[in-house]
């Protein structure tokens, strides 16, 4: 792939499936139309799909019956991140790689490659999609990633608690670990979590953190525009 172009996106399952009965269809419409737009003008993306509400959904049943292990949790939602990776590559039809990433490492062939979209899932357990983000764009060879999920910057406390919280518009990677969780546990829901961010930390990678469903801001910084939200690096 041509990294010069070449766009690493986390889209969070947030976006994808908002709740346990509901695609956000006039989302991915709106979604699919952008990078089309860009594709036409030389752009290439990974993406990776989060789980949503649905893997939630069944983490939660599954430990009404019984007590679940973390990692049988994980491999619940890593399977609801294929599902809505399926959903993506065919809404991509022709111009998405027909193989699907469910794992950073996944060989193909070189001429699949050459795609302008690749849709990438969960990988194993222990982290989110996150961390197949950065691992994809050390692949091949990037510096950034764009984390689109359901918060428009990183705070220093939730914003759904305190009216108080901060926004930042930048932060390095050693502030931002103070703010989160230092430990991994599924269904997580952190702006980008905890081993995904140890790593990119370690690449000296950037992610930008953004409100997915903005389309316009999320036209600005695939532009590399003025845009709403948080620079972490």
């Amino acid at each position: 792939m041509n990294k010069q172009k070449t766009i690493v996106i986390s889209l969070g399952g947030s976006i994808i499936c908002p709740s346990t009965n509901k695609i956000n269809t006039a989302f991915l419409k709106k979604f699919r139309a952008l990078i089309l737009s860009f594709i036409k003008r030389g752009y290439k993306f990974v993406i990776i799909s989060g789980g949503g509400k649905i893997a939630r959904l069944y983490q939660k049943s599954a430990n009404k019956i019984t007590k679940v292990s973390p990692e049988n949790q994980d491999w619940i939602g890593i399977s609801a991140t294929k599902l809505n990776a399926c959903l993506l590559r065919a809404i991509f039809a022709d111009k998405a790689c027909p193989v699907i990433f469910d794992s950073p490492h996944k060989k193909v062939k070189k001429y699949l490659l050459e795609k302008p979209v690749i849709i990438a899932s969960g990988w194993k357990p222990g982290f989110s999609t996150d961390y197949d983000a950065v691992l994809l764009a050390k692949r091949f060879k990037l510096k950034e990633v764009i984390n689109a999920g359901n918060i428009s910057f990183v705070y220093d406390k939730d914003p759904k608690k305190y009216k108080n919280a901060h926004a930042f518009k930048k932060i390095n990677w050693a502030d931002y670990q103070k703010i989160i969780s230092s430990k991994w546990i599924p269904g997580l829901s952190t702006p980008f979590d905890p081993v995904a961010t140890k790593m990119a930390k370690k690449l000296k990678m950037r992610a930008i953190i953004i409100l997915g469903t903005d389309i316009k801001n999320f036209e600005k910084v695939l532009q590399g525009d003025n845009f709403k939200g948080t620079i972490i690096e």
